[in-house]
């Protein structure tokens, strides 16, 4: 491809075709669009809810999933593409081409990744992940072409999957509880990103989530997050804490500050439940110009700050009581100036207190050990959080006792007066 004609061409017919499109015939519509622009045999695949594994959309069948291929997302060419962000590609199925592994995003969360096949053009001397000859990336029009394909893929697969259960079929291996998905369908996607920050999190046990949850959102150069763990482990936990989220977002657009919204969802969970349900929560919000973090416990453990990849500390502050009591304890606010790098962790108890057979916590020292350690090995924040829900996993032999979530903020610094913005903030 000489110029960039077959892109536009590409680009426009996605665009004109997917406004009538459902979820099951992305597939054919994203190969189609990449035949126009030379790009051959394209393939989505989405990673599954616990970003295990990478699923082919094929359009067929119930889950849109038929006849599909797997590809583990932590022992697969795939799979490096998906974690680490990065278009890499390999020998096709004949000597004539490449195949290219190409990341799909929706802002900056990880959706899965774009197979192409293009001709054959290797230069081995720009090798990719080590796997050895012909892992290659391309800085020439076709590579641009697989990008921007895999930019429309990500649109449009955000855009048709609310409307369809395909998607949700393909992406589970197992069956979920009515709290988890009430939860699921509550909180906001895993991770954002702009040039001033990154928010990131992590949930588990993800078919079985009961009473934890996060929110965030960003507005008006604030980033506004909570992290809730309500009473219990059942469908009135997952009621007390879809209670908690709605309230928290009900008060935060009403612009009410973090005592103020504390008092309000306060509020709801009394009306709702009479004083019978709590739930703990840190509340908080970071001023995207100046890096000032404010928050406030209401009887929830401390956030953790990590600082130039080495000093780690947890930020305490007076906790009132939990969210839903009615005690009326006075609450305080606290404030910690943030550092360009700095990461602001978020958890649940259930993180630190699961135990492996010999009743061993995986505790909080090896928590804060795991985020350093991973912190100074650069991985992006979205990354570091897979990892460790893994860890705490294989802790407790693939089951946990306790709901565990975490939410990771970290400021990149000031940018609102940059002259250049990242096309593709990583995540």
């Amino acid at each position: 491809m000489g110029d960039l004609g077959g892109v536009m061409d590409m680009t426009e017919g996605f665009l004109r075709r997917g406004h009538l499109v459902g979820f099951d015939e992305l597939p054919e519509l994203v190969q189609m669009s990449g035949e126009s622009a030379g790009l051959m045999r394209a393939r989505v695949f989405v990673a599954d809810l616990r970003d295990d594994v990478l699923c082919e959309m094929t359009g067929k069948g119930m889950d849109a999933g038929e006849g599909g291929e797997r590809f583990s997302i932590d022992d697969s060419l795939p799979g490096t593409a998906f974690r680490e962000n990065r278009a890499l590609s390999e020998m096709g199925d004949d000597l004539d081409t490449d195949r290219w592994w190409v990341p799909v995003l929706d802002g900056t969360e990880r959706l899965g990744v774009l197979r192409v096949d293009l001709p054959a053009g290797r230069d081995d001397s720009e090798p990719l992940d080590g796997s050895g000859p012909g892992a290659t990336v391309s800085g020439g029009d076709r590579l641009r072409a697989a990008r921007m394909l895999a930019s429309l893929a990500g649109l449009h697969l955000v855009s048709k999957r609310p409307t369809s259960d395909a998607y949700s079929r393909l992406t589970r291996k197992g069956r979920m509880t009515v709290a988890a998905e009430l939860e699921w369908n509550l909180m906001p996607p895993l991770s954002f990103a702009n040039p001033d920050v990154v928010i990131a999190a992590a949930a588990e046990p993800a078919y079985d989530i009961g009473g934890d949850a996060f929110d965030y959102a960003v507005a008006d150069r604030t980033a506004q997050v909570a992290v809730f763990d309500a009473m219990g482990h059942d469908s009135f936990a997952g009621l007390t804490a879809s209670v908690a989220v709605a309230a928290f977002r009900n008060e935060r657009r009403q612009g009410s500050n973090l005592v103020g919204i504390g008092e309000g969802i306060e509020r709801a969970l009394i009306d709702h439940f009479d004083g019978n349900r709590y739930a703990t929560a840190v509340l908080a919000d970071l001023d995207l110009a100046s890096g000032e973090f404010s928050w406030v416990s209401r009887g929830h453990p401390p956030p953790i700050i990590i600082r130039g990849g080495r000093w780690v500390s947890g930020l305490e502050c007076e906790p009132a009581h939990p969210l839903g009591m009615g005690l009326g304890l006075e609450v305080t606010v606290c404030r910690e100036q943030l550092k360009a790098g700095d990461r602001i962790v978020l958890y649940t108890d259930g993180i630190t207190e699961a135990r492996d057979r010999t009743g061993d916590e995986f505790g909080v020292a090896r928590f804060i050990e795991f985020l350093n350690r991973h912190h100074t090995e650069g991985l992006p924040v979205p990354e570091t959080l897979r990892r460790l829900m893994r860890a705490i996993l294989a802790h407790n032999r693939g089951r946990l006792a306790d709901d565990a979530t975490v939410l990771c903020l970290e400021w990149h610094g000031p940018s609102r007066n940059k002259a250049l913005r990242p096309t593709q903030p990583e995540p």
